[in-house]
């Protein structure tokens, strides 16, 4: 009989400086902050105890923040000018970290920061900024981000709220109209705000003229007193228990006939004199509009990140657990089969952990362009509106596939971790609940890829211009086979991907060209062919109903065109950190989990590529022939492969990935030993 092991046997040569190496990787362009947070002592503590009820959730999530707050933790992304760090990327990333710890927390830590100062620092003049954000930092201003309203949720545009300037008074008259225009599910409403960013219909006209619409603009609106009782005017109902974050008190608001001054317009687009006249240095309503809502981009990033980090934490739980779980002797065996080294299992938790490796390397990019742009708006300098618009498109996108991809991981890693997995103090029953309602805050995912799409078709009428039938299939085909060349920097594969997919050995399988080509043709047919699909509705003498229809009826493709998109685009990050990582057996380590997520990709759609020829049967199989071969390459890897997520232990807390099975089944081997002694 076998000796009693606290871990199951593994042939993994990967050494802790390795890991470190993958784990610095994965950090990104902010590593130094995320171990600054990890040194945090504290950290581990920053937790509420399942199944604590609502109101005693609330006030623990108000005193851990005040406790963030007291701690500076809030300042990164703030204005130097008003005492914060103006580190825009260093506050993605310390919110990022929260995942790890409380949801709740997390959320109410993006609401204030995130979203309200957030609002105030993207929207408000300098003067604001200067009047209210060192409150916002230090939490004595606690504020709400008053956008979604019941009945207009991702239709932001369409929002009913309004606010009429009243000359006589130089203040604006904030109102609800309707049950439906009521701001809903707003965060730190029910409990603790005491002002809101509201987002509002703008009226106003010069004195004597009738008032004229500007569009959605945001006012700041008082709602409670210093002693926390609601102001007149203002009425809060609370939205009750949840199906997760229970630690967050959102609250519906409604405005009747409530006056704030004229200087509560967040200005920085649009301003109104005293008199009533509006002005704004965006001339077109709409054109200023996107510009406000890009200029928020950052909360949209910061939930993506924060879908990346519950994935993590998920994926660490199941996979320490299933390599100390055993389950079933094998024929012959002396000892029940640790539940990892089968197949079945491995097939369950490692595309899923490839795909959350891949998005996180895109989320970094992604902070990394937010940074960039954002820090020199905020130095004074000029944005190019392309890079702005691929920020925005990139952050809807990867936004849509990170809280997907949390979603099915934590439900994935519940079932793989049986009825342990479904115990509280394992967390994974928590984290389902809390991170479920990701894939619709901050934009609805398919709403988000819809965005995605429409902004692949404006590209594409900017590309192609008036090219014929041929001109067109000529120019898909250089584009492609030319950024192919850029991005493997092998430019003596050219000739070679100019042949057809289907050829080669099962080897090229591996090789990062033909998985980007592969890639990269799928997203340009289906690109192509939505084009086509929606060119009728450009005709002339389209109704709008019949040009509706039209667009209507191809919205499948739309949504496919767009995930086609976002999966070259993840692919292409990962293949960057692979290139940049400069540890030999880190580096083919991470090569490994690529190919994995890329081909799991290719599996996953595998439908598409047979039937548009760009694969054969045999190649089809090879595919997944090569998924399992890579599942046993990695297995003896998958711990240091969860090890680099960097999650210090302390903050796992979840008993069966934290010594408890190990410790159950040394016990029942012992147990076995002695029987058969």
């Amino acid at each position: 009989m076998a000796a009693p092991l606290s871990v199951p046997p593994s042939t993994s040569d990967v050494s802790p400086a390795v890991v470190d190496a993958v784990r610095h990787s994965l950090d990104g362009r902010w590593a130094w902050l995320r171990d600054e947070i990890r040194g945090r002592e504290d950290f581990a503590d920053l937790h509420v105890e399942p199944g604590t009820d609502a109101e005693t959730h609330r006030q623990r999530v108000w005193e851990m923040l005040g406790q963030l707050a007291a701690d500076g933790h809030a300042v990164h992304g703030f204005p130097t000018a008003v005492g914060g760090r103006g580190d825009i990327g260093g506050s993605v990333v310390s919110f990022e970290m929260l995942a790890f710890a409380d949801l709740s927390l997390q959320v109410k830590s993006g609401v204030q920061w995130g979203l309200f100062g957030g609002a105030i620092q993207a929207l408000g003049s300098p003067e604001q900024q200067a009047r209210y954000l060192p409150s916002v930092m230090d939490l004595s201003l606690p504020g709400c981000f008053g956008m979604t309203e019941t009945g207009h949720g991702s239709d932001v545009q369409s929002v009913h709220t309004t606010a009429t300037y009243d000359p006589a008074t130089e203040e604006f008259v904030v109102d609800t109209p309707t049950e439906s225009a009521k701001k809903d599910y707003i965060g730190n409403a029910a409990r603790d705000g005491r002002m809101a960013a509201v987002f509002v219909q703008l009226w106003s006209a010069p004195t004597g003229e009738a008032p004229v619409r500007h569009g959605v603009h945001a006012v700041l609106v008082p709602l409670r007193d210093e002693e926390g009782n609601v102001l007149p005017g203002v009425e809060i109902t609370d939205d009750g228990h949840k199906e997760g974050l229970n630690g967050v008190d959102n609250g519906r608001l409604a405005f009747h006939g409530v006056r704030v001054p004229r200087e509560n317009l967040l200005d920085r687009y649009g301003s109104v004199n005293a008199d009533g006249t509006y002005s704004s240095s965006i001339e077109s309503e709409n054109r200023r509009f996107f510009t406000m809502l890009g200029a928020l981009v950052r909360g949209r990033i910061s939930v993506s990140g924060s879908a990346v980090g519950a994935a993590q934490l998920a994926l660490t739980i199941a996979i320490r657990y299933a390599e100390a779980r055993r389950q079933f002797a094998a024929p012959g065996g002396d000892g029940e089969i640790v539940i990892l080294d089968y197949l079945a299992h491995q097939r369950k938790l490692f595309p899923l952990l490839a795909r959350t490796y891949a998005l996180r390397f895109a989320q970094n990019e992604l902070v990394e362009m937010l940074h960039d742009i954002q820090t020199e708006r905020e130095a004074g300098g000029s944005v190019d509106e392309n890079r702005q618009r691929e920020l925005e498109s990139r952050a809807a996108g990867i936004k849509a596939l990170s809280t997907w991809n949390a979603t099915e991981v934590i439900q994935v890693c519940r079932e793989a971790c049986g009825g342990q997995g479904y115990l509280s103090e394992n967390r994974l029953g928590t984290l389902r609940a809390d991170t479920d309602v990701f894939t619709t805050f901050e934009g609805d995912n398919t709403v988000l890829l819809q965005l995605v799409a429409k902004g692949l078709i404006s590209g594409y009428a900017d590309d192609f211009g008036n090219l014929d039938t041929l001109g067109t299939i000529r120019f898909v085909a250089d584009q492609v086979l030319d950024t192919v060349a850029e991005r493997t920097s092998l430019h003596q594969l050219a000739e070679r991907l100019r042949g057809a997919a289907t050829g080669g050995d099962d080897e090229e399988l591996l090789d990062s060209s033909w998985q980007i080509k592969l890639l990269d043709d799928r997203e340009q047919h289906t690109l192509d062919g939505l084009v086509r699909r929606l060119r009728p509705a450009r005709g002339k003498g389209v109704t709008p109903d019949k040009a509706f229809a039209i667009f209507n009826r191809a919205q499948d493709h739309l949504l496919h065109s767009a995930r086609s998109h976002l999966d070259g685009l993840v692919l292409d990050a990962f293949n960057r950190a692979c290139e940049a990582q400069t540890d030999p057996t880190a580096r083919q380590l991470m090569r490994s989990v690529c190919d994995l997520y890329a081909l799991s990709v290719v599996e996953q759609d595998k439908g598409w590529f047979l039937e548009h020829g760009r694969i054969s049967a045999g190649r089809s199989k090879a595919v997944t022939s090569e998924i399992n071969k890579l599942c046993h390459t990695l297995r003896p890897h998958a711990r240091a492969l969860v090890d680099g997520f960097g999650i210090p232990e302390s903050w796992i807390d979840a008993p069966i990935a934290t010594g408890a099975e190990n410790r159950r089944q040394d016990e029942a081997i012992a147990h076995t030993a002695s029987l058969g002694a």
